[in-house]
């Protein structure tokens, strides 16, 4: 539409009409609400460009209609339709699934009813050259389309959150959004979906997943590529079948692949009392700067802490719970540093712990005051934690954190306020809960009960490229201000323009004059991403030497960073041959006895879990050729042998066998010890030794400090030879110091441990009492 628009002022006391293009009321100032929904639900159809539909909302593209009086309530909901409730109940991933925003009132003459308005959808205003057209409205690319010109680091980021977001759409039976390209959109490094689409009976599993991804991998950046190979066929063959399994092998190829860049932060903190409060009841860390000082120039820290915390309970009592907050949360983090090696998990254990200590502490100093009810002293708290690529929000009460990018300005935390708490229990639209008196009012702050009832929210966020972290109390999130201001005084900073002190003495200026009823405190953390130059060096010289980074086992080079990812391959993503000629080669070759032979199956449209029963890989023939480059689309291994069953093929299910071979007399055989934990050693009790001939049956996989151990269930032991001599103990006899395993005993085993001494067995093949 050439024309523009008239957005009407959202202040109540002036709604004058103003043209889309500007940014402030021409009679008040009042900054411009500008919202764009996009439209789901029956007879969308009868929507039609040029006129104003239910006489506020203007269609500006193709189910994107801007609501002309933004400052106005849309009519309340009495029935939230059962296709909506998943929207609610996933608020919390608001950075990635839009919200509600209403329903649009029925046409008087029946045209269209039931049609529902998203906000925050993926739509990108892109500003008009012609001077006073309106701009160009359209959606964020889709992730498949832009995917071939993403870094790796980035590919693996769209990948992690979508693996992140598996688990909370699945419950809501919404995860066929994940597997519909058209809604899967990008906006930078942030992941978002268009709407919510219900999934089909029965619910798809991450084989569906690893579908949708194997189409990405001829595309994948070349230093991903076969990681990401193997990874969607462990997914499609079912040997990853929950979301904190796929995460935990996306998280070891970010850890690798992270290596190549480096993330250094600047810091800044600044607080005031605001105009019309007496006392500063807020607190931060690292400390501001002294008033007139120049601030945060040149503060870099090597893993950056950012606080911000609003005290609750007056002056006798907010800013006491405040920096007492601080003060606890930063001793426990200095006395329990988590190592560079530390995984996810351990720290999302130690910040919470932090928030605990914090909480129990400010409990204490209430109980021992005698305060009560509403004269307990407390306080909000919004962490930033950063650990190399990643960036850790920890966040309780109605203290915000924003990620601002250069592309948008995301809140990333829910207030822990009635209003939320109504709508993640699918009661309430949230801007219909707002309007409800009381609504506001924090359900959960530190220092107000104990710790059993607390539940902070830690979120973990991967960075791949320059972005800022704002931490701020409500004395500046209070009515927009921060997506009003930030593409003018943030954005800037990204974009050297401005240094971060000037942005952040900038923002307490906005709060104090366009809200100016509260203290205000603001906490900056500017993350900025560079190729790592040792990697880049260690890159190059791989290619001139002929050397690549993405090889098979038992082929790469011992510097190769991704050697400890790797398994067999099980599918080949390579272009089918001639299938005819093909078998005909195999029959002829199996006739003449153990000539290995190649078996190519094309990569889209096979069953794997077939191919796992029936194609096994066979090893390359040795070249004669004298070049010595190690191919990166090699898709062979070494052919097991009878008496050793393959690692790839240890699937769940799979019943082996343990041939344990005889040694001299004068050699100790180490046994093989069933274990009730794969956990590190001094967490592992010994169940007992497994003797020779054993029959397993493998019930589970899984991966601890990089190392793959195998849950196995005892079907049979043989009988034990009784020993005469202890001086001469055969070598398939168990050592006195361990008691012998039963059947139907269960315990963990190192793979690395097992796999020389496995011979795989078919039911039909397994003597009689077997599992």
């Amino acid at each position: 539409m050439g024309d523009t628009a008239q957005i009407i002022c959202f202040n109540l006391n002036c709604q004058a009409p103003n043209p889309e293009t500007h940014r402030f009321c021409q009679q008040c100032r009042t900054p411009l609400v500008k919202r764009y929904l996009w439209v789901i639900g029956k007879g969308v159809e009868a929507l039609k460009p040029g006129k104003l539909i239910a006489e506020r909302f203007v269609l500006k593209e193709e189910r994107i209609l801007l609501d002309t009086q933004p400052g106005i309530p849309l009519p309340y909901t009495e029935d939230i339709a059962d296709g909506i409730s998943p929207y609610l109940r996933l608020f919390p991933y608001q950075l990635h699934v839009p919200q509600v925003y209403g329903k649009l009132p029925p046409h008087k003459k029946g045209k269209y009813k039931d049609i529902w308005l998203l906000e925050e959808a993926p739509i990108k205003v892109i500003p008009n050259q012609k001077p006073g057209k309106s701009p160009v409205i359209v959606l964020l690319p889709e992730l498949t389309k832009v995917w071939q010109d993403a870094t790796p680091m980035r590919q693996l980021n769209w990948l992690w959150q979508m693996a992140h977001l598996w688990e909370p759409l699945e419950s809501e039976g919404v995860a066929a959004s994940l597997l519909n390209s058209q809604l899967l959109r990008v906006e930078g490094q942030v992941v978002r979906l268009l709407q919510l689409e219900r999934s089909p009976e029965p619910e798809p599993s991450l084989r569906e997943l690893g579908q949708f991804w194997w189409q990405l991998v001829p595309k994948a950046h070349p230093e991903i590529e076969q990681s990401l190979e193997q990874l969607c066929q462990k997914m499609m063959a079912e040997e990853l079948v929950s979301s904190e399994e796929l995460i935990r092998e996306l998280d070891q190829i970010l850890q690798v692949v992270g290596r190549s860049q480096i993330c250094t932060y600047q810091i800044i903190t600044l607080t005031d009392t605001g105009p019309t409060r007496q006392r500063n009841e807020d607190s931060c860390y690292p400390p501001p700067s002294p008033p007139g000082a120049k601030h945060g120039e040149n503060c870099y820290s090597s893993s950056p802490t950012v606080i911000v915390c609003d005290g609750i309970g007056g002056h006798d009592g907010g800013n006491v719970a405040s920096n007492l907050a601080i003060e606890t949360i930063q001793e426990w983090l200095d006395r329990f540093p988590p190592h560079l090696d530390s995984n996810h998990f351990d720290i999302v254990t130690q910040l919470e712990s932090s928030i605990f200590e914090a909480n129990d502490r400010i409990s204490q100093r209430n109980d021992n005051e005698g305060r009560s009810e509403r004269q307990r002293m407390g306080t909000t708290l919004v962490m930033a934690k950063g650990y190399t690529h990643e960036v850790y929000i920890t966040h309780i009460g109605d203290s915000r954190a924003y990620w601002i990018t250069p592309t948008g300005c995301h809140q990333v935390t829910i207030d822990d306020d009635i209003a939320s708490r109504e709508v993640r229990l699918g009661y309430s639209l949230y801007r219909e809960s707002l309007q409800q008196a009381g609504t506001g009012a924090l359900i959960q702050a530190l220092g107000m009960s104990s710790s059993h009832h607390l539940h902070p929210t830690v979120q973990r966020f991967i960075i791949d490229e320059d972005c800022i972290f704002l931490l701020c109390s409500d004395g500046l999130s209070d009515n927009d201000r921060v997506e009003q201001n930030w593409d003018k005084e943030i954005l800037p900073v990204l974009e050297k323009k401005i240094n971060l002190s000037a942005a952040a003495t900038k923002l307490i200026e906005i709060a104090n004059n366009q809200n100016g009823h509260d203290n205000v405190t603001v906490g900056l953390v500017y993350y900025q991403v560079k190729q790592n130059p040792q990697q880049q060096k260690q890159k190059k010289e791989a290619g001139e030497q002929g050397i690549a980074t993405n090889v098979l086992p038992g082929k790469q080079p011992e510097n190769n960073q991704f050697s400890q990812l790797k398994t067999r391959l099980l599918v080949t993503k390579n272009h089918p041959p001639n299938l005819l000629p093909l078998l005909a080669g195999i029959v002829f070759l199996l006739g003449l006895g153990g000539l290995l032979v190649y078996l190519w199956v094309p990569a889209i449209g096979y069953r794997v879990d077939s191919l796992i029963n029936k194609v096994k890989p066979q090893q390359q023939p040795t070249s004669n050729s004298t070049n010595s480059t190690i191919s990166t689309t090699s898709t062979t291994t070494p052919l097991p042998t009878n008496e050793t069953k393959s690692a790839a093929s240890l699937t769940p299910g799979t019943r082996i066998q343990v041939k344990i071979p005889p040694l001299p007399t004068n050699q100790n055989q180490k046994p093989l010890l069933l274990r009730q934990s794969s956990q590190p050693l001094q967490n592992q009790a010994i169940i007992g030794s497994i003797p020779h001939a054993s029959i397993l049956e493998i019930e589970r996989k899984d991966l601890r400090e990089q190392e793959r151990w195998l849950l196995v269930k005892v079907c049979s032991i043989p009988q034990q030879p009784k020993i005469n001599n202890p001086k001469q103990q055969p070598s398939q006899a168990v050592p006195a110091t361990f008691r012998v395993i039963k059947p139907g005993e269960q315990g963990w085993i190192k793979q690395t441990e097992i796999e020389p001494y496995l011979q795989e067995y078919s039911p039909s093949e397994l003597p009689t009492g077997g599992c």
